[in-house]
This record gives C-alpha cells, sequence and structure tokens, in this order.
C-alpha cells in the first residue's frame, strides 16, 4: 500500500483496492488497516503527499530539500510508522 500509494498517490490507491476489501476474512479490519497505511504512507516520500510538496516549496527561500534528502528520513518514519500502525490495529480488538 506505501508504494501503490507514492506512485498513483493515496487516494486512487484506495480507489483500485476498495473492490478487495469485502472479499478479505474481516473486511472492517481490512479498511482500517488501507486506510491507515495510505495515510502514513504519504511519509515516504517528498511527492507522497500534497503536505510535503508545499512545505517543500515554502521552505525553499531556507533551505533546499530533495527528493533523496526527504527519502532519507522518509523511509525510517514510514517502516516505523507502518509498523506501530500494524500493531495498534493488531492490539486493539
Amino acid at each position: 500500500m506505501a508504494l501503490l500509494s507514492n506512485l498513483v498517490s493515496n487516494v486512487p490507491a484506495v480507489m483500485l483496492l476498495k473492490s478487495l476489501v469485502p472479499g478479505f476474512a474481516d473486511p472492517h479490519a481490512g479498511w482500517l488497516l488501507l486506510a491507515m497505511a495510505s495515510t502514513l504512507a504519504g511519509n515516504l516520500t517528498i511527492t507522497g503527499s500534497v503536505a510535503n510538496l508545499i512545505v517543500a516549496e515554502t521552505a525553499r527561500p531556507e533551505v533546499r530539500l530533495g527528493f533523496r534528502d526527504f527519502l532519507r528520513v522518509g523511509v525510517p518514519v514510514t517502516a516505523a510508522t507502518l509498523l506501530v500502525g500494524w500493531g495498534w490495529l493488531a492490539w486493539v480488538p
């Protein structure tokens, strides 16, 4: 989900995968996982969220924030938050 959300953006990714969720063993949990993953996936790359682009453009006079610079932080942040989110969804009934 994280990769697909960064490839086509989170809303189109959810639209592409929405037909699969009713076939899951627990569709409610599937929707929660899909919502969590598509939201947190925006932290992966600078293009993963419009908010990231807005901040990067606004900060441009002060600092140059490149794709690799963002990715260096985005990968561990996204991995950690997805892991915590998955654990939370598995723990909370």
